[in-house]
């Protein structure tokens, strides 16, 4: 499986490294402001902007056919044993079936450009939208820097969490880094258009003129 994902990446993104950030290493790319600016997380309005805007992307970039790999990443230091006594609850939780759980794969890796005492655990699963409690599994990413119960990683402090959702149909990848920002990465400029295009006041305006250029530029 992680060879399938390296071809793939190899093929459609002039094979970047899937890790943060993707808007950055990517050539086609948009990044979306999720959470509103100086407003306290827990703020109704906040958290509805967040569901809102999370669920909106997403929903554009997955139909119900697509093939999918639901790939989360934890980050640890090598001989951090939190993994065996804690695992990542991101399949069990968020997962419907348990049959579906079964073609989960599994690796660990280093990434050659961090500190060598830290390690990832990669873990990849095939899945289709309907597999996945996507809407609860995208708040819970927001809220992964703050204490609440649907913390994805509750009782380490020492491990970081990415999750990709790789889109295989439509070569299109969405990352969720946090509750600022979403970034959405396609092998083809024209599938970012429509997303563009609706959800334009959404971009980041740090990342706005550059957005614009690369989709404006023939």
């Amino acid at each position: 499986m992680q060879n399938k994902l390296f071809l793939f990446m190899q093929n459609h993104f002039d094979g970047i490294v899937l890790r943060p950030s993707l808007f950055y290493s990517s050539t086609y790319g948009l990044r979306f402001e999720i959470s509103i600016p100086g407003v306290d997380h827990l703020n109704k309005r906040n958290l509805k902007q967040m569901k809102d805007r999370t669920t909106c992307l997403f929903d554009h970039v997955f139909k119900d056919s697509d093939d999918i790999l639901l790939i989360t990443d934890v980050h640890t230091m090598k001989h951090d044993r939190f993994l065996e006594n804690r695992p990542t609850k991101v399949y069990q939780k968020y997962i419907r079936r348990k049959d579906t759980r079964y073609k989960l794969f599994y690796e660990l890796f280093h990434f050659e450009e961090e500190d060598e005492n830290m390690v990832t655990h990669r873990f990849i699963l095939p899945c289709q939208k309907h597999d996945i409690r996507y809407q609860q599994l995208l708040m819970a990413i927001s809220y992964q820097d703050f204490p609440h119960p649907t913390q994805l990683l509750k009782g380490s402090q020492h491990a970081g969490i990415d999750i990709y959702f790789v889109n295989v149909t439509r070569k299109m990848i969405f990352h969720l880094y946090d509750d600022r920002g979403c970034d959405i990465i396609a092998s083809d400029k024209e599938d970012l258009r429509s997303l563009y295009k609706e959800c334009n006041d959404w971009i980041l305006d740090y990342d706005r003129v550059q957005i614009d250029h690369m989709m404006n530029n023939h």
